[in-house]
């Protein structure tokens, strides 16, 4: 017989332990985002592809001709960007889900910005004439003497084709062009000698950073190179000072040329009114 007074053993068996729910957080949440990965990798990536390609024709690591052949593809990669973003927006909404935008969010506002920066250029790429030489002086414009005016200045003018131009050579062509766009650029009277106003334009020059190229007070004469854009293209810059009313005042006139490509997206003649607005000590708006 049992004895019933025996007591019976405890179990030594434990049910298993159950382990804690795993909290994912803010950075768990964003690395089960992949669609906010692609549109910020793209949107934050444009840009820099846009300073690499930039940047390489700067340096010299390739032509620049090569580098602006990439600048419509980032462009394109870019609005890209905006509609892939717009459509996954659509599509969580419709299946219910919550989108989610801190990776969405900066790739959108990365590709806004790039695209921002890049609409003054396209505006002018599409309203201004495909020229890149400029000047106060369509008939008599002031001539480079230290520089030398680019051998092809005169090829790839446009309006070959257009009936209104029709007959017209090159030269006739581009001033056509210059007066439709630029009317508003004009030699500029100042009421200072010659020698005066030419010392002025050599500090205003080497204040906006220009490289001076040869500057000569007594004749009324100037040269000047300026870099700009993250190409860093080169124009040449050169400005005339002719004597009125017996030297106590002066005739000005400018004139801006890029060193290359076709067209200059309306930097020439935004340098030459800003410089002349500088110069004669007035203020006028800029294009």
């Amino acid at each position: 017989m049992t004895d019933q007074n025996q007591t019976s053993e405890p179990s030594t068996s434990e049910a298993p332990p159950v382990s804690a729910p795993v909290k994912s957080g803010r950075f768990g949440s964003l690395r089960r985002d992949p669609k906010g990965w692609l549109v910020a990798l793209l949107g934050l990536g444009t840009p820099l592809a846009y300073v690499i390609a930039a940047g390489g024709s700067a340096v010299g690591f390739w032509a620049w001709q090569e580098g602006l052949a990439a600048v419509p593809w980032i462009v394109l990669t870019a609005l890209l960007t905006l509609i892939l973003a717009i459509a996954f927006v659509v599509f969580n909404r419709r299946k219910g889900r919550k989108t989610r935008w801190p990776l969405l969010g900066l790739g959108v506002l990365g590709t806004l910005g790039f695209l921002g920066y890049l609409m003054p250029y396209a505006t002018a790429y599409v309203t201004l004439p495909a020229i890149h030489d400029i000047t106060t002086d369509l008939a008599d414009p002031p001539q480079f003497t230290a520089l030398t005016l680019r051998a092809d200045n005169w090829d790839d003018i446009p309006g070959a084709d257009d009936s209104d131009m029709r007959g017209m050579n090159p030269r006739q062509r581009w001033a056509t062009a210059h007066q439709d766009a630029y009317s508003d650029i004009r030699s500029v009277r100042i009421d200072q000698p010659v020698g005066v106003v030419i010392e002025k334009a050599k500090r205003l020059a080497e204040g906006r950073g220009w490289k001076i190229i040869s500057v000569d007070p007594a004749a009324g004469n100037l040269e000047a190179t300026d870099t700009v854009s993250l190409f860093r293209f080169k124009e040449d810059i050169v400005i005339r000072a002719r004597a009125a009313e017996n030297g106590a005042a002066s005739i000005i006139d400018m004139r801006s040329v890029s060193r290359v490509g076709a067209h200059d997206l309306g930097m020439n003649a935004k340098r030459i009114r800003q410089f002349l607005s500088d110069l004669s000590g007035t203020t006028t708006a800029s294009q």
